[in-house]
């Protein structure tokens, strides 16, 4: 690839993009000064520059790529809240983020150490989703373990979501498509936190 001219924010916002592919790609090993290098069309005293060393670009890149995470999932999840939308529509709001890339660079992220330690990523669900409940509990900690193992479902389900099933005993298209597992959490859902309807509308 042909070396351009870039402005230093170019440069580093396409090194990082080009290491967050890498990542999901091939885990933190995949990761290297040289591999960033090639994808970008950079030297590798290019990507030096400005990352320093191989461990300056990781934990910049941990950074960039929870940022980027947090980003996708909260424009999801504030979509559907606008939308006064049903359960359905947020398991598949939240399905799409992770079948875009996001489960490959979630799982990535968090080999790698990251952890995400700022307010709860689905803390705008958890709320509208508890205000619905009928009768409303004082507490809101069912609401919370529920939406955080759907979250985790959700998140894992591109990368694992067929061998679980098949662990389970189902074969064929049983196993690799998802739309009856989204279908029984949709269900489950509604019934565990009291929601009116197997779709639970809202607004």
């Amino acid at each position: 690839m042909a070396r351009r001219r870039r402005t230093p924010e170019e440069a580093r916002d396409e090194i990082l993009q080009a290491a967050t592919d890498l990542l999901a790609e091939g885990g933190v090993a995949a990761v290297s000064i040289r591999g960033v290098a090639g994808r970008v069309g950079m030297t590798d005293a290019g990507v030096s520059h400005h990352f320093g060393d191989r461990e300056g670009l990781l934990h910049e890149l941990l950074r960039h790529g929870g940022r980027a995470l947090r980003a996708a999932v909260d424009d999801a999840s504030s979509s559907w809240i606008a939308g006064g939308e049903s359960l359905g529509e947020l398991l598949e709001a939240l399905a799409g983020v992770y079948r875009a890339g996001f489960s490959e660079l979630a799982l990535a992220l968090h080999g790698a150490g990251w952890r995400d330690r700022g307010v709860g990523l689905l803390e705008p669900v958890v709320k509208a989703l508890h205000a619905e409940r009928t009768p409303a509990p004082s507490s809101d900690f069912e609401t919370r373990i529920a939406i955080a193992a759907l979250h985790q479902a959700l998140a894992t389900e591109p990368a694992f979501g067929a061998a679980f099933r098949r662990s389970a005993g189902l074969t064929g298209r049983a196993a690799v498509d998802d739309a009856a597992t989204r279908d029984w959490w949709v269900a489950a859902l509604a019934t565990t936190l009291g929601l009116e309807g197997s779709e639970a509308s809202r607004g």
